[in-house]
């Protein structure tokens, strides 16, 4: 396995992570009971347990789109320097961004968010 994949690895578990914490969030303020039924009418979640649910979406379209990026650069066998160095940053980024989004702290989490943005369009301009 390259790096890059074990990378896109580590993200998933990342993901797995953040999922569980949203949900120990979303339970301290609206109970289990309340998780555990259709959510059609859940009420909005907020302060950091909103955060978390926001900060988990974001996670998964960040998913979504770094990992077809890696998986078009391994069946290509066009990975190098440069994408490990991308892959990494994202990784970085991502776990950072799931600190500050929670946290509040908006321009800081919109600059690692960036970061991981550009790291996974290098990953595509170099899977081209």
């Amino acid at each position: 396995m390259s790096s890059e994949l074990g990378i896109l690895a580590l993200y998933g578990l990342l993901v797995l992570v953040l999922i569980v914490i949203q949900v120990l969030f979303a339970m301290g303020q609206v109970g289990l009971a309340r998780l555990a039924q259709p959510r059609d009418d859940m009420p909005r979640l907020s302060g950091v347990a909103g955060r978390m649910e926001r900060c988990v979406a974001n996670s998964v379209t960040a998913m979504a789109l770094f990992a077809p990026a890696v998986l078009v650069l391994a069946a290509r066998e066009g990975f190098g320097g440069g994408t490990l160095l991308a892959a990494q940053v994202f990784l970085i980024a991502r776990a950072a961004y799931a600190l500050l989004y929670p946290a509040g702290i908006p321009w800081a989490r919109t600059a690692v968010w960036s970061l991981g943005f550009l790291a996974t369009l290098y990953l595509y301009i170099a899977a081209l």
